[in-house]
C-alpha cells in the first residue's frame, strides 16, 4: 500500500517515552483468572484492556465480567486519584474498553450503538475497541459517524473519565484520515516474522506515539529487545508482545476472538495468541516499568 517506507522524520521514541500495554482481549475471567488479575497488579504499565464476552457485550450482564470490570475501574481510580500517584509501585491506570466488531464496515450502525449502550450500562466501560475496522478511504465517513456517536455516549457516562477512549483495530496502516476519527489506531497486528521486517507509513511521523498500537505474536524471548526497538522506532506507544503462536499473518485472529474462544466468523477450536499471558510476562513488565494512563 502507499507510504510503506521508512520514516523520514527522525522523531521516533528512543526509549524516553513510556511504553504501555494494550490487551486486545483476554479469555473469559473463568478461563483466564491470572491474566485479568495481572492487569490490576501494582505497577503494571496498562493503557487499556478489551472486554469481549460474545463478539460484544453478550445478551445479559455476566457476573464474572462485572467483577473484573469493577476491579479494573477501582484500580484506575486509585492510580489517578491516590495519595502518591508517582510512586513506583502505584496501581495500574488502564481503562476497560468494550469490544465492538465492525466486520470491516458490514455491521449495521444501530446494532453497534446498541452493543455500545449495553457495555456502558452493564460494565461502565471507559471506551471502545473497534475490532476489524476498515482501513479504506471510502469507509471513513461511516467510521467517523460511529466514533462521533460513541464519543457522545461516553461523554454522557459517569464511567468515562476524560471523555473515554476509542481505539480502531485496523491491524494495518489505514488511510491517514482515520487518525482524526479516534484516539488510537492499531497499525500492526500479526506475527513476529512479519513485524521484524515491517515499515511504517510516512504520515504517522506527524503523530505522537500515543496515537498508535502494535500487537505481535510469536515473539521469542530472545527478540524482545529487538521488538521493543521496532515499536519505538515506528512510533507506537502501546504494545502487546507475546511468544504464543496463532493463525498466520493476516492479523485478524486476535482481533475477532470472543471471550468464549470463538473467532469472529463463529468458528471454534482455533488458538488466540492474545488470549493468555506471554510466558515472559514478568520480564516484559519489568523492562517497560510502571506506568499510568491519563
Amino acid at each position: 500500500m502507499p507510504h510503506l517506507t521508512a520514516p523520514a522524520d527522525a522523531r521516533r521514541t528512543a526509549g524516553g517515552e513510556q511504553l504501555g500495554f494494550g490487551v486486545p482481549g483476554y479469555a473469559h475471567p473463568l478461563l483466564a483468572p491470572a491474566e485479568w488479575a495481572e492487569l490490576i497488579r501494582p505497577g503494571t504499565p496498562l493503557h487499556w484492556a478489551v472486554l469481549n464476552i460474545a463478539e460484544g457485550p453478550g445478551t445479559r450482564p455476566d457476573p464474572h465480567c462485572l467483577e473484573v470490570a469493577s476491579r479494573l475501574r477501582n484500580a484506575r481510580e486509585r492510580a489517578l486519584h491516590g495519595e502518591a500517584p508517582d510512586d513506583s509501585v502505584r496501581a495500574c491506570g488502564g481503562r476497560l474498553l468494550g469490544h465492538l466488531d465492525l466486520a470491516y464496515g458490514n455491521r449495521p450502525f444501530d446494532e453497534l450503538i446498541a452493543d455500545a449502550r449495553a457495555f456502558i450500562d452493564w460494565y461502565r466501560v471507559g471506551g471502545f475497541y473497534l475490532a476489524r475496522c476498515p482501513a479504506e478511504r471510502s469507509e471513513l465517513p461511516g467510521v467517523r459517524r460511529l466514533t462521533g456517536t460513541l464519543h457522545a455516549l461516553l461523554a454522557e457516562s459517569d464511567s468515562a473519565d476524560g471523555g473515554g477512549r476509542l481505539v480502531l483495530g485496523h491491524g494495518t496502516h489505514p488511510y491517514p484520515g482515520y487518525a482524526e476519527a479516534a484516539d488510537q489506531l492499531v497499525t500492526f497486528q500479526g506475527p513476529w516474522t512479519d513485524y521484524r521486517w515491517s515499515q511504517v507509513a510516512e504520515w504517522t511521523a506527524d503523530c505522537p506515539p500515543e496515537r498508535f498500537a502494535h500487537f505481535v505474536h510469536g515473539v521469542p524471548r530472545t527478540h524482545l529487545d529487538e521488538a521493543m526497538r521496532i515499536a519505538r522506532w515506528q512510533g507506537a506507544g502501546t504494545i502487546f508482545f507475546t511468544d504464543r503462536g496463532g493463525r498466520s499473518g493476516d492479523g485478524r485472529s486476535a482481533d475477532g476472538r470472543s471471550a468464549d474462544g470463538r473467532s469472529a466468523d463463529g468458528r471454534s477450536g482455533q488458538t488466540d495468541p492474545f488470549a493468555a499471558l506471554p510466558r515472559y510476562w514478568d520480564e516484559i513488565v519489568s523492562r517497560i516499568g510502571p506506568g499510568i494512563s491519563e
